[in-house]
């Protein structure tokens, strides 16, 4: 049986493709947008992990974290709640850097756990007006240690280089929590409160009672969370999600309506493999196994090109700085399984087609 669909593909290798694009352009168009709305929910999660904290407090009710708009002075507020060990505040401005602005521009207190927790790979702990580059946005920006960044018209000196494991904070910048307010022109706010959590509290507790001391606030520590307050996130997600079902479905029409055409030319053929002895079970599993190796073929395709799409996304976006696509085997399992699922969509019409077709009438024709 697998000869006889190699042989029947190759035969006729134009329908092939054209079965397998239609295919491939569905599971492309899949993976790419379920690899870049998973790599946005990590990166709004990250902003609540800066400084490796356990939650993060903002503005509530906005569509972009980012744009969360606090005064200082609640940071002593946080700090006598009940359970919280440790808070660092934090200063998030976005195209602040003349050459990259996608990069993000962090104002900390250099005595911060968020500052002590940075590991200095390159160069000395910044002092005064001085900023710390951590490695993507090193890589980003082409400086090392010694070179000047300009960050909102100043040219600060870079003290050193940085990681932390958190991949939003290595593709930024961290600077003094003065400066940063200085030269935003936002003195006295900050963006978020970075929290630690003392031992033996648990992490909803505290968070609900930082919540309560101060009303107007949301405190965010699951990814998950993150992605459902974040407005911007979940519009694409959904967005993604449309996009997708509206490629699935072209490539549905795509694969249904080559197969109805090759099922109609090839009723003869048919008609004579079941006057020769073939049961309407083994045309069955000749159509199937046709179909969905084709699907295969396709989906495997579409796995290289959707990882690719992905990445070319995310550069065109110029959002490559700070968000990456997240190629994980889950989301290349579901592209597969959309692709093995067009195949047999495929097939199933073609057997609806051929099954319902008398021998007889199919010999005639």
């Amino acid at each position: 049986m697998s000869a006889i669909i190699r042989a029947n593909l190759l035969r006729r290798w134009g329908r092939t493709l054209l079965t397998g694009l239609g295919v491939a352009v569905g599971v492309t168009t899949t993976v790419a947008l379920l690899a870049l709305t998973g790599g946005l929910s990590r990166s709004a999660g990250d902003l609540a992990k800066l400084g490796r904290a356990d939650f993060a407090v903002f503005q509530a009710g906005l569509a972009d974290l980012t744009a969360s708009s606090l005064p200082v002075s609640i940071v002593a507020r946080v700090d006598r709640v009940q359970g919280v060990a440790a808070t660092a505040p934090i200063q998030v401005v976005a195209h602040a850097i003349a050459t990259d602005s996608s990069l993000l521009v962090y104002g900390a207190r250099l005595d911060s756990f968020l500052a002590r927790r940075l590991v200095i790979t390159a160069g000395r702990f910044a002092h005064g007006d001085e900023l710390m580059v951590g490695s993507g946005a090193a890589s980003a920006l082409h400086v090392k240690v010694g070179d000047q960044v300009n960050v909102e018209g100043a040219e600060l000196r870079v003290a050193s280089i940085y990681r932390s494991g958190i991949s939003l904070e290595d593709a930024g910048v961290v600077l003094s929590l003065p400066v940063s307010q200085r030269l935003s022109r936002r003195p006295g706010q900050i963006s978020t409160i970075a929290v630690l959590i003392a031992p033996g509290y648990p992490e909803t507790t505290v968070e609900r009672a930082v919540q309560r001391a101060i009303p107007g606030t949301v405190a965010l520590g699951d990814p998950g969370e993150v992605s459902r307050v974040d407005t911007n996130s979940r519009l694409l997600t959904k967005a993604a999600l449309i996009i997708a079902v509206l490629s699935l479905l072209l490539g549905a029409v795509v694969v249904i309506n080559t197969m109805a055409m090759a099922m109609i030319e090839r009723r003869t053929e048919f008609g004579v493999l079941a006057a020769v002895g073939w049961t309407r079970g083994r045309i069955a599993r000749l159509i199937l196994g046709e179909t969905v190796a084709v699907g295969l073929g396709g989906a495997l395709v579409g796995l290289g090109l959707g990882a690719l799409a992905s990445e070319l996304l995310v550069q065109a976006l110029t959002a490559s700085t700070f968000v990456t696509p997240a190629i994980t085997l889950w989301v290349l399992g579901r592209g597969l399984l959309v692709g093995f699922a067009l195949g047999v969509l495929g097939a199933l019409f073609a057997l609806w087609r051929i099954l319902r077709t008398p021998t007889l009438n199919a010999l005639q024709r």
